[in-house]
Order: structure tokens, then C-alpha cells, then sequence
């Protein structure tokens, strides 16, 4: 029996409604679109179609995997973050729309060279020497798949020239001052990961999302790098979690920074901690 697209679309939303995941007509609308090889856009003009018997088994194939909560990013391989689309998988972490608030401090300063540790998909580096023509980069990550991630990501939006991706347990293989240092380190709590979604906690790297300990591990370590690393005059930007803001802010300022602020998300949730070296 032949199915129209939009017949194919409102049974996806059902048994993704059932399984209990969110925005199940998002979630149907974006695989049907990934399964037809077209833009999200487009899938309102093939709603009338019959769907092929290629398209409708991979569209199945893609619903079942979204149901036992596959994230939708690593069922298509991209995610969009800061107007650009990047390549995903599950060896790195999800760009995410809370982490645009430290690009956007970032960029509300010049820079001419950034270090971003534990660079992932590169979403942060990339976006930044995408935005800050001219200015150089090192990304470091002790994941090798994530640095090939990172390393693609960069070609993909050309600025691959400018970006230099390494492997490397956070300062131990960098060189030289730069006059921004960025990360999203792990910083969830082991304590807290039960707490995470099953696409988070299931799908997305260990190594990425906790440090097995109380969440501030990176952050001392960072921080401690500090002195040999942060150009005079420079800054360092870091995600962190909501509740984490009062203890990174004296880190920073333990560690000899000044102008040290906390920086809310669009929901209003301490999300960046911001400190400058004198």
C-alpha cells in the first residue's frame, strides 16, 4: 500500500509522541526531510506525494532509531549553531544554543590569536575565525575522533588555513600565549548525570559531559594554565553550568584575573564565566 508523505509524517509524530520524545512533528518533519534527501523547507510541497519504497523504509529506519533516542543531529550528521551548519556525530558533543552566548562575548572584543580547549566539533573555533577574518587558531582535544571532527568542520567552512587541531590532554601540548582562551569543558557532576535526558546521557561522549568527579575539575585546570598561556591584556570566556558560576569566578580570581564576570544565557542562567588578565 502506497503512503503520501504527509500520511508517512503524521504516523511518525504518533509513535515518536508515544515513545515520549519532544517536539515529535519537529522531529517527524526534519527525518522525512533527511530521508527525502531535501531541505526542511521543501517538505510541505511533496506532503501530496507518494513516497518511494527507498525513502519510506529509510524514513522508517530513522523513526525507530529517534524513538529509542538517537538524537536527531546524529541521525542527519549536522547540527546548526551561530547561522552554520556543522558536522556531527556521536564522538563529540552537540553544539548547543546556550554556547552562542560565549561566542558572542567573544566577538564583542578584537582578537588576533584563540586557543579553544577541548575544541569537540570545532563549533566554537571555527564560528569564531569564521567571524574574526585574519585571526589564528589552536584547537586541542585528548579525543582523537573529535579532533578529526574539528579538522573537518573547519575545511567545511574554509577557515582550515587558520585553524591548527591537535590532540592533547588540555595545556600539555600547547604553545605560546594567545590573547583569547575559550572552552566548554565537562562540567557536569558525576552525581548529576542521572539527571541528564537519555539523548545526553546515552548518545553523547562521557568525556565531553563529566569529569567522574564534582564538576569543576576542568576549571582548576584551566585555570591553573592560566599564567603561561593568557597574553597580557587577554581574555578567557567558559561555559559552564548554571549553578557553577561563584566557584569558577574565584577560581579566576585566585588565579590573578581581573574585570572576572558572570554571564547569563537568554533564559537568564549563569552560563559564561568572563575573566581578563591585568
Amino acid at each position: 500500500m502506497t503512503t503520501t508523505a504527509a500520511q508517512a509524517m503524521v504516523a511518525a509524530t504518533a509513535r515518536l509522541r508515544a515513545a515520549g520524545v519532544d517536539d515529535p512533528a519537529r522531529d517527524a518533519r526534519v527525518l522525512l526531510a533527511h530521508a527525502a534527501r531535501i531541505e526542511a523547507a521543501r517538505v510541505t510541497l511533496i506532503a501530496p506525494e507518494e513516497l518511494s519504497h527507498e525513502v519510506a523504509e529509510r524514513y522508517d529506519q530513522l523513526i525507530s532509531l529517534r524513538a529509542i533516542r538517537v538524537p536527531v543531529s546524529h541521525l542527519i550528521g549536522e547540527r546548526d549553531f551561530y547561522g552554520r551548519r556543522f558536522k556531527v556525530s556521536a564522538e563529540v558533543l552537540d553544539p548547543r544554543p546556550e554556547t552562542e552566548t560565549l561566542i558572542e562575548s567573544a566577538l564583542s572584543e578584537p582578537f588576533e590569536r584563540v586557543l579553544d580547549l577541548g575544541v569537540g566539533s570545532g563549533c566554537i573555533l571555527v564560528t569564531l575565525l569564521a567571524e574574526q577574518q585574519g585571526a589564528l587558531g589552536l584547537g586541542v582535544d585528548l579525543s582523537e575522533a573529535a579532533c578529526l571532527q574539528a579538522s573537518a568542520n573547519a575545511v567545511l567552512h574554509r577557515v582550515e588555513a587558520r585553524a591548527d587541531i591537535r590532540q592533547s590532554d588540555w595545556f600539555s601540548a600547547v604553545k605560546g600565549q594567545f590573547d583569547l582562551i575559550v572552552s566548554n569543558p565537562p562540567y557536569i557532576a558525576l552525581n548529576e548525570m542521572d539527571d541528564l535526558s537519555e539523548e545526553v546521557r546515552e548518545h553523547e561522549p562521557q568525556m565531553a559531559l563529566t569529569d567522574g568527579a564534582d564538576g569543576l575539575s576542568a576549571y582548576r585546570l584551566i585555570c591553573a594554565g592560566l599564567g603561561c598561556h593568557l597574553a597580557q591584556g587577554g581574555r578567557v570566556l567558559v561555559e559552564i553550568g548554571p549553578t557553577q558560576g561563584a566557584a569558577v569566578a574565584e577560581m579566576m580570581r585566585a588565579a590573578g584575573l581581573v574585570e572576572v564576570t558572570v554571564l547569563p544565557d537568554l533564559d537568564s542562567r549563569d552560563r559564561v564565566v568572563l575573566g581578563r588578565n591585568p
